[in-house]
């Protein structure tokens, strides 16, 4: 059974280094032009689902492409999470328009995160 409280991964960030180049490249891909575009952000949305371009792998240094699990409660997930195990990297966070980010590291050092939308 599914927790409730888990509402899926619909976000997905990608650092990238050369943002132009990369929006070409999503365009083509996703077949629709950005719906949010500046010069530290450009996201895309898609069937559901939020794709992201982070130049340089923004303030916190992404590496990797990080997808981002939706939560009804960031603090409790963020604890539960990191009851069994997980790593806080950036704990939660207002990121704009009452939106809440986290990531934590899973035990094999894959980064995850957390939004909520209030």
């Amino acid at each position: 059974m599914t927790d409730p409280t888990t509402l899926g991964i619909k976000t997905v960030l990608h650092p990238v280094a050369d943002l132009e180049r990369a929006k070409a490249v999503y365009t083509a891909l996703l077949g629709t032009e950005p719906q949010t575009e500046g010069p530290y952000y450009v996201g895309f949305d898609v069937a559901g689902q939020h794709i992201g371009l982070v130049p340089g792998g923004g303030p916190q240094g992404m590496t990797s492409p990080v997808a981002y699990w939706h939560v009804t409660d960031i603090e409790a997930r963020l604890a539960a999470v990191t009851a069994a195990g997980a790593t806080v990297r950036e704990p939660v966070r207002e990121v704009g328009a009452g939106r809440l980010v986290a990531t934590f590291t899973d035990a094999d050092g894959n980064v995850l995160g957390l939004i909520q939308d209030q």
